[in-house]
């Protein structure tokens, strides 16, 4: 049976309306995130997992000890757990359409992109925290960034921004799929390559031409060396901007289509 929906809640609310519904939808996602604190352990243990294990793994190896790969892999670690973390958004509105509180969202009178932008928006506080905790097992591990402080926040910010910019790609595959599983297929399928071809853990001079050739095509190798170069000598380069241009492009792109098609099915 189709539900009716008054014509009271079919009118488009006013700006500031729908922000306070996203803002409402933020707060639903954070009492959630409440009740099930496990939700945070990718951003909270993750970076402590991968930090230890490719540093006391490959830091031999690969820089010679540990200390010299740590100012090498922590601004891999950074975009490769915050990157990650951008899956959560779709698979969370996969989740809410199947359970059926969609159906309830559609019947109150709130602006139909809130709950997309209330957990697009609850996203940033993952990044935050995912950012936070790979720093400090760095710090804890004796990673000392000579671009000090402000290169910290800087580096987070953009690793955070870009990051932010690709949910809105993951929030269109998590409305377009049929299950929350098909999706986090999908993101492995899609992510995997993307970091590990990044140079986030290993030089991509090492790499046989062909694979260096794709890393040079890919573009969170531009946020890595980004992240890197700011961390560890406090300068902005090509790669800063090329980031913030590539993450711009996803946005305008992929922001239409994740709302087109939420709208669609919200109707």
């Amino acid at each position: 049976m189709t539900t009716t929906i008054p014509p009271a809640l079919r009118r488009t609310p006013s700006p500031a309306q729908a922000l306070r519904n996203t803002l409402a939808m933020a707060h639903r996602s954070l009492l959630t995130i409440k009740r099930t604190p496990e939700q945070f352990l990718d951003v909270v243990a993750q970076p402590i997992l991968f930090t230890v294990l490719f540093t006391f793994l490959f830091g031999g190896a690969i820089a010679g000890d540990t200390t010299s790969y740590l100012t090498f892999l922590i601004p891999g670690i950074l975009v490769q757990s915050i990157i990650t973390a951008s899956v959560t958004t779709g698979a969370g509105l996969r989740e809410d359409m199947n359970s059926g509180v969609f159906d309830r969202f559609r019947t109150l009178p709130i602006a139909r992109i809130a709950p997309l932008a209330g957990a697009l928006l609850i996203d940033i506080l993952r990044y935050t925290i995912a950012a936070i905790t790979t720093f400090l097992a760095g710090f804890a591990l004796g990673y000392r960034p000579d671009g000090g402080f402000g290169a910290i926040v800087g580096a987070a910010l953009l690793v955070i921004g870009c990051a932010w910019a690709m949910s809105w790609a993951f929030a269109y595959v998590g409305v377009v799929s049929r299950t929350a599983e098909a999706l986090q297929g999908i993101a492995i399928f899609v992510l995997y390559p993307l970091t590990l071809l990044s140079g986030a853990f290993v030089p991509i001079a090492t790499m046989p031409g062909w694979l260096q050739t794709a890393a040079h095509f890919n573009p969170v190798t531009y946020l890595v060396s980004a992240a890197r170069e700011l961390l560890n000598t406090g300068m902005i380069g090509a790669d800063f901007t090329l980031s913030i241009v590539t993450a711009v492009l996803i946005v305008i792109v992929f922001a239409p289509l994740a709302v087109r098609a939420y709208q669609r099915n919200a109707r």
